[in-house]
């Protein structure tokens, strides 16, 4: 009986540790955003405990939608280098701005619509919005590591890897907005609230995208006709 190769074997474990891996670093970055030395007060906890559950939710959906079957998926390889850019781009922004000045986007955009809130948070977080856009774009010489195959079709790639940042970023302004409405509507809204519907929103428009591009795909083989 054959058996898988090693790096098959090291890819299937690193698919499944993945969306841990995604959960610790928004659990830690939601954490770390109060004061150095303070302990996160209810509200703020609860937007965490709020966040990783939608998250890993998102991860779970993800997982159904696409099915991962040998070492990592496409876009779990995506999601993961987008929430890296994301994070290294939200720390060039809080050494910029500040942490005060971040705060205020809360207040200012959560009775905007759509459209007005996604300019103001690119407008106050270019860099985050910049560093998720590019670790997603980053997925495509990634995919040509580990799946060699994907150098036959890289314009397929790279449309769906547009699609599915413009989703990404569509959806890290919906979760924001929604979340922080939420923390609202209990009297509270904070940076925590914001940050973690971003992750969230992420992690749903990455479902959302996958969905629909497999959905069209799914469409257009039924619709070929029989030879």
């Amino acid at each position: 009986m054959k058996t898988a190769p090693h790096w098959l074997a090291r890819g299937a474990g690193s698919a499944a540790v993945t969306p841990g891996l995604l959960l610790l670093a928004v659990g830690a970055t939601l954490w770390g955003l109060g004061a150095p030395g303070t302990l996160p007060g209810p509200s703020q906890v609860a937007v965490i405990l709020a966040s990783l559950a939608l998250v890993a939710a998102g991860c779970a959906a993800l997982s159904m939608v696409r099915p991962q079957r040998a070492g990592l998926s496409p876009p779990y390889i995506m999601l993961s280098l987008g929430f890296g850019g994301m994070l290294i781009g939200l720390l060039v922004d809080v050494m910029q701005a500040g942490p005060a000045r971040l705060a205020s986007l809360c207040n200012q955009a959560a009775p905007l619509d759509f459209f007005d809130s996604l300019q103001l948070h690119m407008a106050f977080l270019p860099a985050m919005h910049a560093g998720m856009l590019t670790g997603g774009l980053l997925a495509i010489p990634s995919l040509r590591l580990l799946r060699q195959h994907c150098g036959r079709y890289l314009c397929s790639v790279l449309t769906q890897n547009l699609l599915c940042s413009g989703w990404m970023l569509l959806g890290m302004t919906a979760g924001a907005i929604w979340l922080v409405r939420w923390q609202v509507a209990l009297g509270n809204s904070s940076l925590t609230a914001m940050l973690g519907g971003m992750f969230v929103g992420m992690t749903w428009g990455m479902v959302l995208s996958v969905a629909l591009y497999r959905a069209f795909f799914a469409w257009r083989l039924r619709a070929q006709p029989w030879e």
